[in-house]
């Protein structure tokens, strides 16, 4: 019987081009079964978790990213999704500044207004698996219009719920409103990239959600003169105005190469991959602690005696360093490896909030805390397309990425809020340093756990230690 060998792709095996042609005609009298080995790019399931069969999205997925351009127009829709990231991140990282003011006007009590603005990233996860639909139903131009429309909206009517005093008004715009608008952009800014780069994906990815690091450090100094020269509620309108007028047209720019079907919105074969199984539980214990920092930094700035406008350039620093974190991460990824660079970030961040922040009595040494927090912060979020397109396959990764990050529901609607009733139960603002310092390593461990997981997935790549991965 005369059958035609299936191509036996071994990526970092330096295989040069003609041998592959030469195997691609490779006739033989027995029936051959062949391994694909995807190693680093495009690693298959492991044998013991899937089954031993060819994974045809996987197959999809070599095959679309050998003819992605890895530039040329790829640019500028990257681009439009950095200015999209812009609205979407920076808008609920600059979400300190807001939280501060809200307090000092007697609005609600830290824990309350940490939990308003936790809606917005729980909703990104809530909404992460139906968003795959969405996009495949408007394609990713329309989807991130029909965001950005949402958060500009929100954030006026924010405005006015301001001017009412109403906390439950707030949860409504600056809450749900705002979160379903985020949840729409997150899903196109996160998964538009993969289509467009392959070579470059890490590069990519990070210059996409370093726009979200970068409008966090630029709004949350905007916001807050606005808000020192004309109050909370103008600052929100004008916010609102400003998104509206930058981030549609630039939604508009936004465009898919291809559109790859997908069938239904989650795969439960996935979780047959020990693999993601470990990212999918690190993902979800991570996003405890990612937002306490950025959420808490001008209240302990204000408890430490320092004015409200260095805690407001404390939280801008953190968010700029978030966007430089973002890039050089993304850059990482393409040289060491996405899953070695998100591991390195988890513990910096775990290390900076167990031993930095704690001991930072001084204007000085919180400042090195913002600076490394924030870049490991944003380093974390930058990699995690990167590493659920090249483990799982590009073609999946709508699907892939949309089960992960349902898993940070409850560090996102949790996460801060358990510091805030930690803060209060020592003391809370009136409390002194010592009150904040049990918050702070609640957050540490769970971000050094998290950090774990993450070392054991790696381990799981059958690569060498120091290998790329």
């Amino acid at each position: 019987m005369t059958t035609t060998s299936t191509t036996s792709t071994a990526l970092e095996l330096g295989n040069n081009h003609r041998n592959e042609q030469q195997q691609r005609t490779t006739t033989t009298t027995t029936t051959t079964t062949t391994t694909i080995q995807l190693r680093g790019a495009l690693a298959a399931p492991d044998s013991s978790s899937d089954s031993d069969d060819l994974d045809p999205i996987l197959e999809a997925s070599r095959i679309a990213d050998s003819t992605v351009p890895d530039g040329g127009h790829g640019w500028v829709v990257i681009c439009a999704c950095a200015v999209v990231s812009f609205w979407l991140t920076g808008v609920n990282y600059s979400w300190g500044v807001m939280q501060s003011a809200l307090v000092d006007a007697g609005l609600g009590s830290p824990s309350a207004l940490s939990f308003a603005g936790s809606i917005p990233a729980t909703l990104i996860s809530v909404m992460a698996m139906p968003n795959a639909r969405i996009v495949r139903r408007l394609g990713a131009r329309w989807t991130a219009v029909a965001g950005i429309s949402v958060i500009g909206l929100a954030q006026i009517l924010s405005g006015f719920c301001v001017t009412a005093a109403s906390l439950p008004g707030l949860y409504v715009t600056a809450g749900v409103m705002l979160g379903v608008g985020m949840s729409l952009c997150f899903t196109v800014c996160s998964v538009t990239p993969a289509q467009w780069f392959k070579r470059r994906r890490g590069l990519a990815n990070g210059l996409v959600f370093a726009g979200g690091g970068l409008g966090g450090a630029i709004i949350t100094i905007v916001e807050g003169l606005l808000i020192q020269r004309f109050g909370a509620a103008w600052a929100y309108r004008v916010m609102g105005l400003a998104t509206l007028a930058t981030g549609l047209p630039a939604a508009v720019f936004i465009k898919e190469r291809s559109a790859v079907a997908v069938v239904g919105t989650i795969e439960w074969r996935l979780f047959r991959d020990v693999r993601f199984s470990l990212m999918f539980v690190a993902g979800a214990i991570a996003t405890f602690p990612l937002l306490v920092p950025a959420f808490f930094l001008p209240l302990y700035s204000s408890s430490l005696g320092l004015s409200a406008g260095t805690g407001a350039a404390l939280l801008a620093g953190f968010n700029f360093s978030s966007a430089v974190g973002r890039i050089l991460c993304g850059l990482l990824s393409d040289k060491a490896g996405p899953i070695n660079t998100m591991f390195g970030c988890l513990l910096v961040s775990s290390l900076g909030m167990l031993v930095l922040w704690p001991t930072s009595t001084t204007v000085g040494p919180l400042a090195v805390f913002a600076v490394l927090n924030g870049a490991a912060n944003g380093g974390f979020f930058s990699t995690i397309p990167t590493v659920v397109g090249n483990v799982f396959g590009s073609a999946r990764v709508v699907v892939a990425l949309g089960m992960i990050v349902t898993g940070w529901a409850g560090g996102y609607l949790m996460g801060a809020p358990i510091a805030g009733y930690i803060l209060d139960a020592y003391g809370g603002q009136e409390g002194g340093l010592h009150a904040y310092r049990p918050a702070m390593f609640y957050a540490g461990s769970l971000a050094f756990a998290a950090a774990v997981l993450v070392a054991a997935m790696r381990l799981r790549m059958n690569v060498p230690l120091l290998g790329k991965v």
